[in-house]
């Protein structure tokens, strides 16, 4: 089976039901056997293949009508579209239109304010805004889509790389005025690395009428570089007017709908084929564990006097299950260790970077007057400072991949589930949001005509004063040839000197300006990644702790039921176990089986 037929048999409606049945016929069978944490893991399965919740986050270039396609996704104006920086955006799905301001208060402390849905878009530029949540009666959202509108591209801030750590999808938007540059291709490499679910969407396609030409290039610079991207033509301001004038043609042209579709064909799919494989290897472990406490009776019944050779293998495999559970066993001092160098490694790697940087930037002010291209300095410094954290978010991102496989290469089961490292859901990313300060601005400016007037007025009045009163001794007047050329000279001594002192008065504050904006950069993303890092460990500790629970309780489980097994003497009594549990293990097996199907 190919993989779209793949995706569309797990999207279809009659494959997802039959899943969801066999998850309710498993969890009556764990409640019978008294399991409540097998009970509470296949709970959560399926709510996951319930409403499968797709995070869908839309990154782009500046003045590439990003916004615009957003409010055109969700169907309303949730982002602001005049060009202003805005905050992250998290649009869900809510009966109502509703808007929540989320302002950072004095003290590192945040508030949520309820606003008029109508009047949010104009706040948004707002220095005290954090990030907007809107909830709005989309059909896109009602399918189970969140879109997380990112704050300009990932080498505009930092902080969009928060956003894609929660992302099941990434939309990146660009104009299609001109083909991708090797930036822009390096960048969706590195987005590539974090979310492996990218849609290129090229906007503006009534605007440039070479859109195919570009998009054909598009397609080819992606190939090369062996990122298989869709790349979709759209224009949010078409779709926007055939919305206004309900011209169905028009809105074909917008490309817009199309767009959608695919969304709904293979990112929503795609989402469900994951939900579905992670909920298939839930009933494969769950009918592991409840299969061996039946074997282990059934064992017992056929042949009592085997009873000591299976409690033994059993609580040998109840000692090894024990000392998963510790805070000595392999995984969790591999974790540990594991846990604290990965973030002493992300830390260092970062400030190396950093560090680099810094130096690159005192060399470049120390070349000539900063002033003149303060603003070039900080256009550039930016844009490596976003590159950096760029890289350093994706070491750290594949760095706790590893620890995660690192970990659970030290359990004697290669088939345990997989934790999913990503944050929990779209309202944990923005308490991780914060903006970081711009490059200040340099307060010695140059000096104004009328002050290096004044300059070279006071050093030319030592000259005159001193070579005038020499030459007066001569019989010559105070103000002379002599005086006047001697003025003139130390007047532009003096005015050389001014300007030179002012330039390294500039130099000292440009290379402090940039240090306390590498502080604030180091701070702030060291924040993040901790944060980032510190989740990841307590996932990991979490889900393996809960599988080595379960191991140990299922152990004991079957411990108990061989231990009622050899006290069963009446053989009728014995046959009759016999058949219940020969018909528990058939249905075990047959709701496994039945499972491997619907992904298969």
């Amino acid at each position: 089976m190919s993989g779209a037929e793949r995706l569309a048999v797990v999207k279809s409606p009659d494959a997802m039901g039959p899943l969801l049945e066999l998850l309710d016929e498993l969890l009556e069978q764990t409640h019978a056997a008294g399991r409540a944490d097998l009970a509470g893991r296949l709970g959560i399965s399926r709510a996951r293949i319930a409403d499968p919740r797709v995070r869908l986050v839309v990154v782009g270039e500046s003045k590439s009508g990003m916004s615009t396609l957003v409010n055109s996704l969700v169907g309303s104006p949730v982002s602001a579209t005049d060009g202003q920086v805005s905050v992250p955006v998290i649009a869900e799905y809510g009966p109502e239109s509703t808007a929540t301001l989320v302002k950072s208060l004095s003290g590192g402390r945040a508030e949520r304010q309820q606003v008029d849905p109508r009047i949010a878009v104009a706040e948004l530029d707002a220095e005290v805004v954090l990030r907007a949540e809107f909830t709005q009666p989309s059909p896109l959202l009602a399918e189970g889509f969140v879109v997380l509108d990112a704050p300009g591209s990932p080498a505009d801030t930092p902080a969009t790389w928060s956003l894609l750590a929660a992302a099941d999808a990434v939309l990146y938007v660009a104009d299609a005025a001109a083909p991708f540059t090797k930036a822009q291709i390096d960048q969706l490499q590195r987005i590539q690395q974090v979310c492996p679910t990218v849609i290129c969407v090229l906007n503006k396609i009534d605007q440039f009428p070479q859109w195919p030409q570009v998009q054909q290039h598009d397609r080819q610079l992606l190939d090369d570089a062996g990122l298989a991207f869709a790349v979709a033509p759209a224009s949010a301001q078409l779709h926007e007017q055939a919305t206004a004038t309900g011209d169905p043609q028009l809105d074909l042209e917008s490309g817009v709908p199309q767009l959608l579709d695919h969304l709904r064909a293979y990112v929503l799919a795609r989402a469900d084929l994951v939900a579905a494989d992670a909920a298939v290897r839930d009933i494969r472990l769950i009918t592991d564990h409840l299969a061996l406490a039946l074997r282990s009776e059934a064992e017992t019944l056929r042949d009592p006097r085997r009873y000591s050779v299976i409690t033994e293998q059993l609580r040998r495999t109840r000692e090894e299950a024990e000392q998963l559970r510790q805070r000595t066993a392999n995984w969790q001092v591999t974790l540990a260790d594991g846990a604290g160098e990965l973030m002493a490694d992300t830390e260092h790697d970062l400030r190396h970077r950093l560090r680099s940087l810094i130096r690159d930037a005192e060399a470049d002010i120390m070349k000539r007057d900063p002033a003149r291209r303060w603003s070039d300095i900080g256009a550039e410094l930016d844009a490596k400072i976003c590159e950096a954290v760029e890289e350093n978010f994706v070491i750290a991102h594949y760095r706790s991949v590893e620890l995660s496989e690192q970990v659970a290469a030290k359990f004697p089961d290669s088939g345990i589930p997989s934790p999913d490292l990503r944050l929990d859901s779209p309202g944990d990313v923005g308490e991780v949001l914060e903006p970081v300060a711009a490059l200040d601005s340099l307060v010695s400016a140059k000096p104004g005509v009328t002050q290096q007037v004044l300059t070279a007025l006071r050093g030319s009045y030592g000259g005159v004063l001193m070579v005038g009163l020499a030459t007066s001794l001569l019989g010559m007047s105070l103000v002379n040839w002599y005086s006047a050329g001697a003025g003139i000279l130390l007047g532009v001594n003096a005015l050389w000197d001014d300007r030179k002192a002012r330039t390294q008065r500039r130099q000292a504050e440009a290379k402090m300006a940039v240090a306390r904006l590498m502080d604030d950069v180091i701070f702030q993303v060291s924040k993040e990644s901790r944060y980032r890092l510190r989740a990841v460990q307590r996932a990991l500790r979490d889900h393996f702790t809960e599988i080595a629970t379960e191991t140990l309780r299922s152990v004991d489980a079957s411990l108990r039921a061989a231990e009622e097994a050899a006290a069963v003497h009446s053989g009728t009594r014995r046959e009759q176990r016999l058949t219940e549990i020969e018909t528990s293990l058939v249905r075990l097996r047959d709701l496994r089986e039945r499972a491997d199907a619907v992904v298969e």
